[in-house]
């Protein structure tokens, strides 16, 4: 009877197996649940970030002064304060240089320490030579050259796509153990018109790995993904974008509204799968920040976000708080996509998120108010605006819903998950540390008039991609540390020197060039 016994049983998980494993064969790839999975690093994400942007900048109420626009036009409708630019010194390529070599060294980081390098631009400057590889030059005294990762393009979305492609590396079984490092650098220009002062300049790097202050939460991204032409650079040999004005704000909103509809039910199901029926809404965000082409736009779109929970509400209390007095617009007609340039939808919505926006989003507007919009770098110029304004005690636990937008257009809102760590010491203390002089740094720049802002951008319009060409602009004006363009040569191929942290030293100290075999030289 014994035997019998575990004979049947032996035939029993026989047959389970078996049965397990044509289910298995049958699954489609990927398809596998969760509990199926392999371990991955614990809480990969932002550890370290650095911002860069130009030492000069033109004053917006000046500028509409010089314009010759309705005062206010710039400051109260666009809510945009000083816009930073470049003169013909620098390029992507020298922005990217500086942010990293300045993140390297800030966190006393060995070159050998990161074995993933990827670029987020829509700043081309060579329609084949990657930015990545010019970063590579710093790279050469280490001997590290074992560095995976390329540029993404796609307007002001591509930062946010190496960020994607970082963070999945860190998570996959490629991963070496060693930190990915991100770049998103950009220099904003438009034509002479309307459009002009949403410019802006800047980089920041990203330094990701895992046990980050800053972790991104699994499964919680809402992408939208779609074909339009609301901004795009179909001109090879300018710098100047075309833009549809009132379709890129349509394109932006649209995508906000579905990104957050798809990670509102991805947020749903996990908390469904926890045992919890709760609800998800904007309270849930400790803070929320945005790709901001200019201020007013990110304050409009807190609005936008609001409208979506009132219309998703079963049943909102509009006799006291934020939904006081909407109850007209949850029985209106007009359907969400109909309203995005509703005046009366948006003066009620803004007026209701007033103190969430107050809470939760002004503080993240800093850079975009005070230097503009720098495409791909922008929503994380927000991000590290909010950081540096908050103690570690105020970011400690705290979920902050991040939105990237670009115009083509993609888009995608997700989370960060801010450790509960945030004793003296600690990653979070350290990053909020390194972000604490984002303001020092903004008011030592120079005040340039409207008009030499004006014959800056004619000559960058006259000389861009020109061959045996030797920069004009002022080394002096630079900020200590920056990386900036010496010439290009006959064969287009560019030269770079960085100007000393130390103003004692020489001016030229160091130099890279942008050739088949590139080389960094004391002098």
């Amino acid at each position: 009877y014994s035997c019998s016994k575990y004979i049947t049983f032996a035939v029993l998980l026989a047959n389970v197996v078996a049965s397990n494993a044509v289910i298995a064969a049958s699954r489609m790839p990927g398809s596998a649940p969760v509990s199926y999975l392999g371990p991955w690093p614990k809480d990969v994400g932002i550890i370290a970030l650095e911002l860069y942007f130009p030492s000069q900048y033109v004053d917006q109420t000046e500028l509409e002064e010089f314009d010759g626009v309705p005062a206010g036009k710039y400051t109260v409708g666009l809510g945009q304060a000083r816009m930073g630019f470049c003169s013909d010194r620098e390029d992507i390529n020298s922005l990217c240089l500086t942010v990293v070599q300045r993140l390297m060294e800030k966190n006393a980081l060995s070159y050998n320490s990161i074995g993933r390098l990827e670029v987020g631009t829509e700043t081309i400057i060579d329609k084949s030579k990657s930015v990545k590889t010019a970063l590579m030059q710093l790279f050469e005294n280490s001997g590290n050259t074992d560095v995976e990762g390329i540029d993404s393009t796609n307007a002001c979305y591509g930062g946010t796509a190496a960020l994607f492609n970082a963070v999945n590396w860190v998570e996959s079984s490629s991963w070496d153990g060693r930190y990915a490092l991100v770049v998103a650098g950009d220099i904003a220009v438009y034509a002479t018109g309307s459009a002009r002062p949403t410019g802006g300049a800047g980089a920041v790097a990203i330094l990701i790995g895992p046990n980050a202050p800053l972790a991104f939460e699994r499964g919680l991204r809402g992408t939208h993904m779609q074909h339009a032409y609301d901004f795009y650079k179909p001109d090879m040999v300018s710098e100047y974008p075309v833009v549809d004005g009132k379709l890129s704000i349509q394109c932006y909103l649209s995508a906000l509204d579905r990104c957050y509809s798809v990670y509102r039910n991805k947020i749903h199901a996990q908390w469904q799968r926890e045992g919890s029926d709760k609800s998800f809404s904007l309270e849930d965000f400790g803070f929320l920040v945005f790709h901001s082409p200019y201020c007013k736009l990110v304050q409009k779109s807190l609005a936008r976000l609001m409208l979506n929970d009132f219309l998703n509400h079963p049943s909102p209390n509009t006799e006291t708080g934020p939904f006081t007095g909407l109850e007209a617009f949850r029985y209106s007609q007009s359907k969400p996509e109909d309203t995005y340039f509703d005046r009366d939808v948006e003066k009620a919505f803004m007026k209701a998120s007033t103190d969430m926006f107050e809470r939760k989003t002004k503080a993240s507007l800093l850079i975009s108010n005070q230097n503009g919009n720098m495409y791909t770098p922008s929503v994380y110029g927000c991000l590290a605006s909010l950081i540096a304004q908050h103690t570690p005690s105020q970011m400690a636990g705290q979920r902050i819903g991040v939105f990237s937008y670009g115009s083509g257009f993609a888009a995608t809102l997700y989370s960060l998950r801010v450790t509960q760590d945030h004793i003296p010491g600690s990653s979070l203390d350290k990053l909020v540390l390194s972000l604490s002089d984002l303001k020092t740094r903004l008011d030592s720049r120079k005040k340039v008039s409207p008009a030499l802002f004006s014959e800056n951008m004619k000559l960058r319009e006259d000389t861009h991609h020109l061959a045996n060409y030797v920069p004009q602009g002022s080394v002096e004006d630079l900020f200590p540390g920056t990386w900036y363009l010496t010439r290009v040569d006959d064969k287009h191929r560019r030269e770079y020197a960085r100007r000393p942290l130390d103003d004692d030293l020489p001016a030229e100290s160091e130099r890279v060039r942008s050739s088949s075999a590139t080389e960094v030289q004391e002098e």
